[in-house]
């Protein structure tokens, strides 16, 4: 059975942190492209990060210098610490593998101004 679950969001001020986790089946996981996406409200999913599964990272524009993805695959655990954090993330945030077509139920994070 595939899952996600995803846990860390949160409120928070601008400027602050959260690390996001995201377990994973090991169908799902394992020697597959992870990444991070968001959905702002009324807005379309986005992606923010993906790691490959020997941990190279690539970022979005937006995600860049303030966010790192990270990976551990003896736990099937994907990781997001998301650092200086702006009004501009707050969004509902999912795990999946690159293509993958379905989804947990995310995380929320909000951050205020």
């Amino acid at each position: 059975q595939e899952e996600l679950v995803e846990s860390g969001g949160g409120l928070v001020q601008a400027g602050g942190s959260l690390k996001l986790s995201c377990v994973a089946s090991e169908s799902i996981f394992s020697y597959n492209f992870m990444g991070w996406y968001r959905q702002a409200p009324g807005k379309q999913r986005e992606s923010v990060a993906f790691i490959s599964p020997s941990s190279n990272p690539t970022y979005s524009d937006s995600a860049k210098g303030r966010f790192t993805i990270a990976r551990d695959n003896a736990k099937n655990t994907l990781y997001l610490k998301m650092n200086n954090l702006k009004p501009d993330d707050t969004g509902v945030y999912y795990c999946n593998k690159l293509g993958g077509e379905s989804w947990g139920q995310g995380t929320q994070v909000t951050v205020s101004s």
